[in-house]
């Protein structure tokens, strides 16, 4: 009882002291750092130039919709830093012309952001780095995540293999950093629900597997012996493909390739998503992708946060995003909400193929003492992050 009724005078207190919005522009800024692109075995998707960008982009224009009819008047600043450019500097100018930035960054690059001085009272969103150590020992309290960590998202699909009593798993993991820490968050939901990962092999191969994969790749997963089904960690997009239909056994394959679980999916057609599908294919020209959808949750957030509350300082937005009243629509089913221990979106996570959904997690069976949605991810009691005084 005493933890509720601090959050909510502390949300009571920061209303009051905030300014009001009404009548006044409600400036967001979009601040990307761009990552050079690791060498690949395959080309055949590469990332839009607008990734995330065309997102925000939609949120803004949802946003505006509500706005217009309150008078506030939203605007988005998109900066983008080349690899090698100074991101710190972009970000501290971004941070003068507003308090509220989303931020398109690897995990280090946000904590570096989060820190600066110029930082400290702002509203960041962080909308690209899933690392689970950013919700854990390294959280912020001026960080809200609307990306799903890489814990929600092999915690659902952990979910989906018990459902169907896929529970003989073997793996195949890519050398790269991303796909590493992909494996550590599969054992690590693989032990939380009772299931283990037995054998597992390292992908081995840099050469062009367009020709040799319908020969190499039976080879190379005859030694996983029978299972229910092949676990691909491979997050940069560079082998999984060849791994579908050329494995030795004809298994299900899932993970990073095959089935998936992903923030969103243009596989999703129900609970009004098709009407935001079709809204972004508009503006976009293609469909929306998990980093544009984070980014759009997070502009989002910010013009509920603002039409419920009618302020807009970033004290008063924080207070009310984390307290029990803020519920977002984002067209997956159930209302979404914000962890009060470490900022994280809750969010059912679509499981799914290329073409349909599979399930979406939570899973019914998997219950949670208060919120089902929190069976994806870190719990409170998982984490050892301080920062947000949960």
């Amino acid at each position: 009882m005493l933890k509720h009724y601090l959050a909510a005078s502390t949300l009571a207190i920061a209303m009051a002291t905030a300014l009001p919005a009404a009548a006044t522009e409600i400036a967001i800024g979009y601040l990307r750092a761009e990552q050079p692109a690791p060498p690949v075995l395959s080309n055949l998707r590469p990332d839009p130039a607008d990734l995330g960008i065309a997102g925000a982009q939609a949120g803004l224009a949802d946003t505006r919709t509500t706005g217009q009819f309150l008078g506030h008047d939203y605007t988005l600043d998109v900066v983008s830093v080349p690899p090698g450019g100074d991101v710190l500097g972009a970000a501290r100018a971004a941070l003068g012309s507003s308090r509220l930035l989303l931020l398109d960054a690897p995990a280090d690059t946000v904590l570096a952001i989060a820190d600066l001085p110029e930082a400290q009272g702002a509203l960041l969103f962080n909308v690209a780095a899933p690392d689970p150590v950013l919700r854990d020992a390294e959280c912020r309290a001026n960080v809200l995540h609307t990306v799903a960590s890489t814990a929600m998202r092999t915690d659902a699909l952990i979910q989906v293999l018990l459902a169907k009593r896929w529970t003989d798993i073997v793996a195949v993991a890519g050398a790269h950093e991303a796909d590493s820490a992909f494996m550590d968050a599969l054992d690590r939901s693989a032990g939380k629900f009772g299931l283990k990962i037995g054998k597992r092999k390292i992908w081995a191969f840099d050469a062009d597997m367009r020709r040799a994969a319908s020969t190499e790749v039976p080879l190379f997963t005859q030694d996983l012996g029978d299972y229910d089904v092949l676990l691909v960690a491979d997050e940069l997009d560079d082998f999984g493909e060849y791994i579908l239909y050329n494995t030795w056994r004809p298994r299900p394959v899932a993970g990073s390739v095959g089935m998936t679980p992903q923030t969103w999916s243009p596989a999703l057609e129900q609970w009004g998503a098709v009407q935001l599908q079709e809204r972004f294919r508009d503006t976009s020209g293609r469909d929306m992708q998990p980093e544009d959808y984070a980014a759009w949750a997070a502009l989002r957030s910010i013009g509920e946060a603002v039409t419920r509350t009618g302020f807009a300082a970033p004290d008063a937005l924080r207070a009310y995003i984390l307290s029990d009243e803020f519920e977002l629509d984002g067209f997956k089913g159930r209302p979404l909400s914000y962890r009060g221990w470490n900022g994280q979106l809750r969010q059912p996570i679509p499981v799914v193929h290329p073409r349909a959904l599979v399930a979406l997690a939570p899973v019914e069976g998997f219950l949670h003492q208060v919120n089902e949605l929190d069976t994806l991810g870190l719990d409170a009691p998982e984490v050892d992050c301080t920062a947000f005084g949960d």
